[in-house]
């Protein structure tokens, strides 16, 4: 059996919705799951329970989540193995330590605090530029059309060759029998008129072929990658029918005109999942998300994963 599929919890709306999507996400990938509450998170909140019986209020109350957590996941995904954990630190640390031995770690975008945005910019943000794994933030709420099932989403950088979060985002829509969309973005240069479409030769339409050629180059390396990767399991024994990485994915090329983030939210708008990429910087003050991965974890429609470029699948 894999790495654990690893998930933060506070009992906050947002968590019950990330707890249920790593269940699912483990019961898919035939992964166990790992429940953690970090009990220092009432700090970040500003909430502190009240003290019963000589135990600390924050100690019952962790527990009372954990268990509570746990006895959900059974209810709904009894096929999930499943353990639950309280650890006495600072959540971010505490995540931060899960990630070396997890598949993946997910968590909500919103805490219990007063504040929008409070768990995301104190731990989620914090969490996915220095994760060892990739990082996927559920939204409280998702707006938007419905998902279709299946439907990924992954942003092509500037990187040459397929990054580590193409390469995470393939392997979800294998997962899900889906189909993937990559998306490119490119941007009109600030004097070309906007009136128009670009001429032939001209610097828009130079940029967006630049885009595409980038796009095709980027894909073509994947489909390489994959092929690889299905001639060496096919020579290995399966621990079960439809595991041998055999699936055949359906790949959709999108090359849009606009800042990144704005078309990242919009090919997301009924995706089940939208993948970015992070280049992790080392030590606690390694954050490299960039301004296109802030803006898409406040604003997606849909959960985000953000794969640090050390991924190796």
């Amino acid at each position: 059996m894999g790495l654990p599929v690893v998930v933060g919890v506070d009992g906050s709306e947002g968590s019950l919705r990330a707890l249920d999507w790593a269940a699912a996400e483990a019961s898919r990938s035939r992964l166990p799951l790992r429940v953690v509450h970090a009990s220092l998170w009432e700090h970040y909140e500003g909430l502190r329970p009240t003290v019963d019986a000589g135990v600390p209020g924050e100690q019952l109350l962790a527990e009372h989540l954990v268990a509570s957590a746990r006895d959900r996941v059974r209810d709904l995904r009894p096929e999930v193995s499943v353990v639950a954990d309280v650890q006495p630190e600072d959540p971010v640390a505490a995540l931060v330590q899960e990630s070396h031995e997890a598949s993946l770690v997910v968590l909500g975008s919103r805490g219990r605090g007063r504040i929008a945005g409070m768990l995301l910019g104190s731990v989620g943000l914090a969490l996915a530029g220095r994760s060892h794994c990739p990082v996927v933030v559920i939204p409280a709420r998702q707006p938007g059309a419905p998902p279709k099932p299946g439907r990924i989403v992954v942003g092509i950088s500037d990187d040459a060759g397929p990054s580590a979060a193409a390469v995470f985002a393939l392997a979800q829509a294998a997962s899900r029998h889906g189909e993937l969309t990559a998306v490119r973005a490119w941007r009109r240069p600030a004097h070309a008129l906007l009136t128009h479409p670009p001429l032939p030769g001209a610097p828009a339409s130079t940029q967006r072929r630049q885009a595409e050629e980038h796009l095709d180059e980027v894909l073509k390396g994947l489909e390489t990658l994959e092929n690889r990767k299905k001639r060496q399991q096919a020579q290995e024994p399966q621990e079960a029918p439809g595991q041998d990485g055999s699936e055949t994915v359906v790949v959709h090329r999108s090359v849009a005109q606009g800042p990144a983030h704005q078309v990242l939210i919009e090919a997301a708008d009924n995706a089940e999942l939208l993948v970015v990429g992070a280049r992790r910087g080392s030590g606690w003050h390694g954050l490299q998300l960039g301004p296109v991965n802030h803006a898409v974890l406040h604003y997606s429609p849909c959960p985000v994963a953000i794969v640090p470029d050390t991924y190796q699948g």
